[in-house]
């Protein structure tokens, strides 16, 4: 079924001429072209011959239908060519069996749209010739017709498992999924019976031409009304699409006025005529307001502004200088007075050279809603939460200064509840008696619906900060009689978490953490051919993005569905739409997961360590070419789910993509003055622009039923050493199951990082993109524009090897590159070191132990 998003149509209007011309014209008496002399001068006579034999070949002959409606199909054909360079990189096979039967669906459903047309043509013909009750039963017999279509096809995309996988977790009455069948239904009745009552004065073909003119001319203007500058069509590219099916329009109407067909509808043909050409000019004028270049390379202007927004954050995360400076900004900034230990937490970041004093408003966020539960209803659900198997959670107690870990916990996955446990040994004497529950999965675990979170944290928004004097700077005594036992680990059967695992989970729990008027609640996106533009506008400047904490916000981003391993068919995801306190180490914006800093790269599982064999040379002496292997593992596929997960479109778009058209801003002269997008083969981009690139899938394909399709269409490589990632100057970031742990490794290095994902870890205030790492929206729809900036592109040889001949035909940018990748680098030393980990948990326990007390309401530390 998802084959069909690899297709286009625009045959029909020509193929229904056929079969009007076959039916009422191919035998029919015309009169014949009589030749005329006007003009005694021959240039004159030439130019009226041939104008008035055209004209009536055009509006008189047999074919005048053939002709119209091939202008209409020709219109068509240059509008689809829009967006192509908006292809999504949603996987349209290409070596697997399933790519051999694309020219046959797209032919197929050709000819079953118009073969269903011409029927309702011919029923109306037929009942045309009845009295009023034949010809109601004629309308009967259509609806009914319609209404068991609908049916056939609803049972089929209910039945059929492989129909839209990412659609299984939602139920088959859910209210946005009916919400937009119903808009749909609404306007196809309106279609069908404005249809109706045009047949018996245009005949099926009037209806089929009059009807594509209005499909073109609108799906044209919106192509050019989001052109912004992404994707680049030409004027010329632009009038072409609008003028053939204009001509082809009016064509058509004219000779209906030529051969009197239409003597009631004379005034409406000509009012139709005139329409159709207003609404040309109307076109006309969008088409040339466009900007058609860029005078300057939008990463030029990205890195300018990721150095002022990272200038502006450092300049107030770090305003304190002292420890009466940092309660003062704390109470600014969170209308609270500090926890008690600030005090000790001030020192600890201090001694360790913290250069981020002020800004943690991730961790107030994390903890604003919480603040409106009773400290002891957390106390129970840790309890809760920690004491049944089921919930993937293991515990952490925390008793007179010492970590313990939970005994009882998955050995597999045992050393991330002890790797926090490691992190806070060195401040754990500080914090009071509490127990915390980490997530032991990599998916995140809390998405509790907008409209209940917003609700709590009005509540909390809503306290006043109490005055000084009554402030009280010490814990509650005897916490520990507070916190029920949580070992042994399967005491309870209690759980709040359902299971949405090997399903699409978008619309069932991720768009509910979002406002009503979001996108992603109120509105689906269908198309997987082509990108949603609408949906990446919001965080882009043409295919790049403004910031990465913003491409990765899921609201107005409703294509996501299908463009994530997590939303279509997540490995494991035992989720809870109650509030509850888990701790995770990554999560979806609007997730409500208390982010800490990953056990994983606080134990260094994957180490930024070059050795001899594989060194870390500068920049400008690697290899000149873009560098990714990783595993499968970001979601389960059985049908076919993996076609929109992002290591998959990775790998194809680099190694396979030879049935999509891509775009890539390009130079449009020799100086680089401006700059606009060229559309070219998916291969191009390393055929001719002569990008590099050594990216592949680690062999074996896992996480699948569907290995063997996935292994054919992707091809795999083996394993290499993770130190070799040092060689090759552009590294690539993409999500697995959870966040990548390959991230922070990368920074640390002289290469550049490109990232792209939708989780968020403890740092993403910390990081700048476009400063310290170049991010890439995840549809990659941008990737080749981005590696073009900075790898270069040779001049074609066609251009000649004299001495005035360019050597490039775009530059590498390798002064901005090495610059981003050191300033990387640079801060990756100074704010994401393991000490900066540790002070991070150490507030954020803190914070939470203030939550988790019975005077929590006056704690506070006093200065």
């Amino acid at each position: 079924m998802r084959l069909t998003q690899c297709l286009g149509q625009y045959a029909i209007p020509f193929i229904i001429s056929l079969y009007d011309y076959w039916r009422n014209h191919r035998s029919r008496q015309v009169d014949r072209y009589v030749p005329s002399q006007r003009f005694e001068k021959l240039p004159l006579q030439v130019v009226y011959s041939v104008s008035r034999r055209s004209f009536y070949y055009l509006t008189q002959s047999r074919f005048r239908g053939l002709i119209a409606a091939a202008f209409l199909s020709i219109g068509g054909l240059f509008a689809s060519s829009f967006s192509a360079g908006t292809r999504s990189t949603y996987v349209c096979p290409i070596v697997l069996h399933s790519a051999s039967r694309l020219r046959s669906y797209r032919l197929f459903n050709l000819f079953a749209d118009s073969v269903i047309l011409i029927g309702i043509t011919e029923l109306c013909r037929i009942g045309a010739q009845f009295d009023d009750a034949r010809r109601k039963r004629a309308l009967t017999f259509l609806g009914t017709g319609l209404l068991g279509l609908s049916l056939v096809w609803g049972v089929i995309s209910f039945r059929v498992p492989d129909s839209s996988p990412e659609l299984a977790g939602q139920p088959m009455l859910d209210l946005e999924y009916s919400r937009g069948a119903f808009s749909q239904s609404v306007l196809v009745v309106i279609l069908v019976l404005s249809a109706w009552h045009m047949l018996p004065h245009f005949d099926i073909l009037g209806v089929s031409i009059i009807g594509g003119f209005m499909i073109v001319y609108f799906s044209s203007l919106s192509a050019l009304t989001e052109q912004s500058p992404f994707p680049f069509i030409s004027l010329t590219h632009a009038i072409l699409p609008l003028a053939a099916s204009l001509t082809g329009t009016l064509l058509f109407l004219l000779a209906r006025v030529v051969h009197d067909e239409e003597p009631k509808l004379y005034r409406t043909n000509v009012a139709m005529q005139i329409l159709f050409a207003v609404l040309f000019g109307i076109s006309l004028v969008f088409a040339v307001s466009k900007h058609r270049f860029e005078g300057i390379h939008p990463i030029e202007f990205l890195i300018s502004n990721g150095q002022i927004q990272h200038h502006n954050y450092a300049a107030q995360a770090s305003k304190s200088k002292t420890l009466g400076d940092a309660v003062t900004e704390y109470r600014r900034r969170y209308n609270q007075h500090p926890p008690p230990g600030f005090d000790e937490w001030y020192r600890y970041a201090t001694s360790r050279s913290s250069v981020i004093i002020d800004d943690f408003d991730q961790i107030y966020h994390d903890l604003l809603p919480f603040r409106a539960l009773a400290p002891e209803h957390i106390r129970a659900m840790t309890h809760e939460l920690a004491t049944n198997p089921f919930n993937d959670l293991g515990g952490i107690r925390i008793r007179n200064g010492t970590a313990m870990v939970q005994e009882g916990i998955k050995p597999t996955h045992a050393w991330m509840v002890a790797g926090a446990a490691d992190m806070m040994k060195d401040f754990a004497k500080y914090l009071p008696d509490m127990d915390l529950v980490f997530n032991l999965n990599d998916e995140p675990r809390v998405a509790v619906p907008w409209e209940k979170i917003s609700m709590l944290n009005r509540q909390t928004e809503m306290q006043e900060m109490i005055p000084e004097n009554r402030v009280v700077q010490t814990w509650s005594t005897n916490r520990e009689e507070g916190w029920a036992p949580i070992e042994p680990a399967d005491q309870t059967n209690i759980t709040v978490f359902t299971d949405g695992a090997w399903r699409g989970v978008f619309d069932p729990y991720v768009s509910a953490v979002c406002p009503p008027s979001s996108k992603a609640r109120s509105q689906r996106i269908w198309n997987r051919h082509d990108i949603c533009l609408s949906c990446v506008a919001p965080h882009s400047m043409g295919q790049f993005p403004l910031d990465f904490n913003v491409a990765s916000e899921i609201c107005h981003q409703p294509d996501l569905a299908f463009l994530h391993g997590l939303l279509i068919s997540p490995a494991s995801f035992k989720v809870s739409q109650e509030l509850i306190p888990v701790f995770s180490q990554s999560a979806l914006t609007g997730f409500n997961d208390i982010l800490f800093p990953s056990p994983w790269n606080y134990i260094e599982k994957v180490k930024y360590q070059p050795t001899k064999e594989h060194p870390d040379p500068e920049y400008g002496h690697k290899k000149n070419s873009l560098y990714w292997l990783g595993s499968t593992s970001e979601g389960v596929s059985r049908f076919g789910e993996w076609k929109g997960m992002p290591r998959q479109r990775f790998a194809h778009l680099i190694n396979n993509n030879t049935n999509n058209q891509v775009s890539v801003l390009l130079p449009a002269d020799s100086n680089e003055n401006s700059f606009r997008y060229e559309i070219m083969d998916g291969s191009a981009p390393t055929s001719d622009l002569h990008l590099q690139t050594a990216v592949h899938l680690a062999d074996p394909i896992v996480r699948c039923s569907d290995c063997d399709e996935q292994a054919t269409e992707l091809s795999t490589a083996g394993w290499a050493d993770f130190q070799a990632h040092w060689s090759h100057r552009f590294l690539f970031d993409l999500d697995g199951a959870g966040f990548s742990g390959r991230f922070l490794p990368f920074l640390h290095s002289h290469s550049l990082p490109l990232k792209t994902g939708l989780f968020r870890q403890w740092f993403d205030s910390r990081v700048t993109s476009w400063m310290h790492f170049v991010p890439v929206d995840i549809r990659l729809h941008g990737l080749w524009s981005t590696l073009a900036y900075f790898a270069g592109v040779p001049a074609p040889a066609s251009e000649g090897n004299g001495p005035n001949a360019p050597k490039m035909r775009m530059k590498a940018h390798d002064r901005q590159g090495k610059w981003i990748a050191e300033e990387g680098r640079k801060w990756a030393n100074t704010a994401l070191r393991k000490e900066d980990m540790e002070i991070y948990f150490f507030r954020l326990l803190l914070e939470w132990g203030r939550l988790t007390d019975d005077q929590r309401d006056v704690l506070g530390f006093g200065h």
